[in-house]
């Protein structure tokens, strides 16, 4: 019971969390256009900028994520998620002063900077915490549970968008931001991992050799458990799943980010959308995913198996990039905004799979494995996608082919696809040894 009462907390600052993240979305793209390009629909400044940021975010993210879930290990899911709830409010609350040129460099400058610490961190603490709570046979449904509560938050955030004025969508988002930090401070009760470890290893401060009977014996001292290439590299020989969950994590991603740097900019070149058409545009996909994760997913993972699921996801996520790269009327966007009822599917059977190829006390480390994973995608993305884009919306493209950047981006989802199909069920290894802990029969 106190279990399901700390999930239900959990699951209202996730959507309290994201409600403040995803309603500033659909404005930010006129924001930084109206900054750096007033009165224009293409802007490659814009488009740079943006990309330029997102590089920075994932060079951040990508030391910062290991770290963030290992200490997780350490000291608590509670006590790290505090510092990425509370960073998000400051940029949010610039934009609510001003949206003018010098405090839009304010807010962009803070955002990057925040955002190598943020960007991830809430995601991936909130896995590692129902990981810790939730039997394995049960973690995909609980893993897609919580991304549909992420899903919900993006609906209702957009909607709000929709109707606010854009100096009221940045207050309203400060302050929900502010509302999840002290509502997680309040509510939240820190996970416990099964058999008291977490609470041992937290209270001794001391990374452990754990058995499985729940006995510990202390090892060496606490900086010496912080993550580095040789964890990352012990973590990705565990097992050949966990290798290519790696791979398909990695690829996902480079095709996630890289439709999210693009896609706004293609659409106001293309089909002149604005911030309400973005919204609506992110309506469609949200309330799709939301119904899918909360409704579906808890029903076909436990029937088909998450391998399946994840290959589903990932056909018909490369399916859309290729549909609105060739986009032909602006009713076709809408069209493949409604593949998100299948699409949500990829990322939790991810997490997923990995999760279960670890013990119970380095849930925050793989899940903070992966997430750098991810981050490097983060990385490599806008390097690759960023020039592609501005090249092909500008005067001087090669060709006449605008979407040509999210066709390439699809390509990229595409082998996510082909490598999830090589990825088969196999039982845990959690008695295998990871890092710097080890899991050993009594």
């Amino acid at each position: 019971m106190e279990k399901l009462s700390g999930l239900r907390h959990l699951f209202m600052t996730v959507f309290l969390f994201n409600f403040a993240t995803f309603m500033v979305i659909p404005a930010i793209t006129d924001v930084t256009m109206a900054a750096l390009c007033p009165g224009r629909d293409e802007c490659s400044i814009a488009i740079y900028l943006t990309g330029f940021q997102q590089v920075i975010i994932g060079l951040g993210t990508l030391v910062m994520m290991p770290l963030v879930g290992n200490l997780s290990d350490m000291y608590g899911r509670k006590a790290l998620l505090t510092v990425p709830m509370c960073l998000t409010i400051f940029p949010l609350a610039i934009l609510a002063w001003s949206r003018s040129r010098n405090f839009f460099y304010a807010y962009f400058v803070l955002k990057t900077l925040t955002s190598m610490i943020c960007e991830g961190s809430v995601h991936c603490l909130t896995l590692a915490y129902v990981a810790d709570n939730i039997p394995e046979i049960r973690r995909a449904s609980a893993f897609g549970v919580l991304s549909g509560v992420g899903s919900s938050a993006f609906v209702c955030g957009t909607l709000s968008a929709r109707f606010l004025k854009t100096s009221s969508t940045f207050q309203v988002a400060a302050s929900v931001a502010a509302v999840a930090a002290v509502y997680m401070k309040l509510f939240l009760p820190d996970s416990v991992i099964k058999d008291g470890v977490l609470d041992r290893a937290i209270s001794e401060q001391k990374p452990c050799i754990i058995h499985l009977d729940g006995e510990s014996a202390q090892d060496s001292p606490v900086f010496k458990s912080m993550p580095s290439l040789d964890d990352m590299l012990s973590l990705l020989q565990t097992s050949s799943t966990f290798t290519k969950a790696a791979i398909v994590a990695f690829f996902s991603n480079l095709g996630d980010v890289g439709l999210h740097t693009s896609l706004m900019y293609y659409l106001k070149a293309r089909f002149h959308f604005n911030k309400h058409q973005f919204a609506d545009l992110m309506m469609i996909s949200g309330i799709a995913g939301t119904i899918s994760q909360l409704v579906l997913m808890p029903i076909l993972a436990p029937t088909i198996g998450e391998e399946k699921l994840l290959a589903i996801g990932l056909l018909f996520s490369c399916s859309h990039m290729f549909l609105y790269s060739i986009a032909w009327s602006f009713w076709v966007p809408y069209a493949a905004a409604m593949f998100s009822i299948l699409i949500v599917f990829a990322p939790p059977c991810i997490r997923s799979i990995a999760s279960k190829q670890v013990g119970p006390s380095e849930q925050g480390k793989v899940q903070g494995c992966i997430s750098g994973i991810s981050s490097f995608a983060h990385l490599v993305s806008p390097l690759a996608f960023t020039p592609l884009t501005a090249l092909f919306l500008s005067d001087g493209a090669p060709f006449n082919f605008p979407g040509f950047s999210i066709m390439c981006i699809g390509f990229a989802s595409m082998i996510a696809f082909l490598q999830s199909l090589t990825i088969r069920a196999a039982p845990p290894i959690s008695n295998k040894k990871v890092g710097n802990c080890s899991y050993m029969e009594a």
